[in-house]
């Protein structure tokens, strides 16, 4: 079966699911290859070169409607004899809402990867007109299912995957600096969902011998410098890094903070597992706690509360004998639960599963009445201050 999967390349998640879900799929006799539609003059960064081939490029005239857009992108997923399609809910509006329009024999896979409002809301507007739904984390799966009315039979949970060769050369090294702790923060550097201006809180109930890595960028990047203005020595700016520098990185630290209010399944949190640095990561219900077992592969702490979050990066810090049982363990885990094979025999049930079957889907809607639904349009929520949405997340995630 050939499948397009709706991404550009880029460095992020999504398409480190792409890479694994190719890889894995391969061996049942799946091609996947990358599709994304992008505007005339768009140019695939340098470090996705040698993505280039693995994929295809559909470019559209600048301006140009988005129905005369989605006929564009449906006559290629034809000319390149795609069997069926797998769409990232809200990696990109037009590729979400094509799946109202594909022909019939087109299977139509759903793949949630995030736990908020508007995520679900465009997953429940495309629900009838997808064949199957995967979810990253039972989270995603329990909230389809309890609050949007996605049928309990046909929504899976399938978690991400990382590739653990990469990880298993790289062993923890404590031994250049055993008396200075070393931690890592890896993401984008946003706060409503990754929580980074908590950072400065977190430095000020440290010592001043524990020095912080951050490895990424994003929108607030020069507030969260600013934040960490007084602490110049003790913090590292990397920026953004290729995707093949993060295992050596992570074995080069010691903890990884991650202070998320919000995640459908962070892919650094299992990488940090995978290569030896333990997890400091909030208590997200059906997501990071369905992953760390708290005090043997790592530490959770309510979302927000940033002193406890110091006080377990502390305890790591004077009891080593505990950081090294924890890196291990956290170690161990990963290869069996979290490795492409495994992912990707998931994924090849389910697919063949959902194309014996294709039953209980509306037919395909008319694409010369092309229409965007109301779970793809913004809703109130948009206009919802910031600071208030923020404060919203963390006393839902405590609840």
């Amino acid at each position: 079966m050939k499948l397009a999967y709706f991404v550009l390349p880029h460095v992020g998640g999504t398409f480190s699911v792409f890479k694994s879900l190719r890889a894995g799929l391969a061996p049942y006799g799946h091609e996947v290859r990358w599709f994304g539609a992008c505007e005339e003059g768009y140019e695939i960064p340098v470090t996705m070169q040698d993505e280039v081939p693995t994929g295809d490029l559909l470019t559209l005239p600048v301006g140009l409607g988005e129905r005369a857009c989605a006929v564009r992108m449906v006559d290629a997923i034809r000319t390149h004899n795609f069997d069926g399609v797998i769409i990232n809910v809200l990696g990109d509006r037009l590729q979400t809402n094509i799946a109202r329009y594909l022909p019939e024999h087109i299977l139509r896979i759903m793949v949630v990867h995030n736990i908020t409002p508007g995520t679900y809301a465009a997953a429940r507007s495309i629900r009838d007109y997808t064949h199957t739904t995967i979810g990253v984390s039972e989270r995603c799966r329990m909230d389809l299912v309890e609050r949007y009315g996605f049928p309990a039979g046909n929504t899976h949970v399938i978690e991400n995957a990382v590739d653990t060769e990469a990880f298993k050369e790289r062993v923890p090294d404590r031994e250049k600096n055993p008396s200075e702790l070393r931690v890592l923060y890896v993401g984008r550097i946003e706060d409503a969902s990754k929580g980074v201006l908590w950072l400065r809180e977190i430095l000020d109930a440290l010592p001043t011998k524990i020095k912080l890595t951050i490895v990424g960028n994003g929108p607030d990047m020069a507030k969260l410098k600013r934040r960490l203005s007084g602490y110049w020595k003790q913090v590292d700016y990397l920026g953004a890094v290729s995707p093949l520098q993060i295992p050596t990185i992570m074995a080069n630290h010691d903890v990884l903070i991650m202070p998320s209010r919000y995640e459908g399944l962070p892919m650094t949190l299992i990488e940090a597992m995978a290569a030896g640095c333990v997890p400091v990561v909030s208590r997200i219900r059906g997501v990071t706690d369905t992953v760390v077992d708290h005090e043997t592969t790592g530490f959770l702490f309510p979302v927000g509360n940033y002193t406890a979050a110091a006080s377990a990066i502390a305890m790591l810090d004077g009891n080593r004998d505990m950081l090294d049982r924890i890196s291990l363990c956290a170690r161990r885990i990963v290869p069996e639960r979290f490795g492409i094979e495994t992912m990707a025999r998931r994924y090849h049930e389910i697919i063949s599963t959902a194309a014996a079957e294709r039953g209980g889907v509306t037919p395909p809607l008319d694409i010369d009445s092309w229409t965007i639904p109301a779970g793809l349009r913004p809703g109130l929520r948009t206009y919802v201050p910031l600071p208030l949405k923020n404060w919203l997340r963390v006393v839902r995630e405590r609840l």
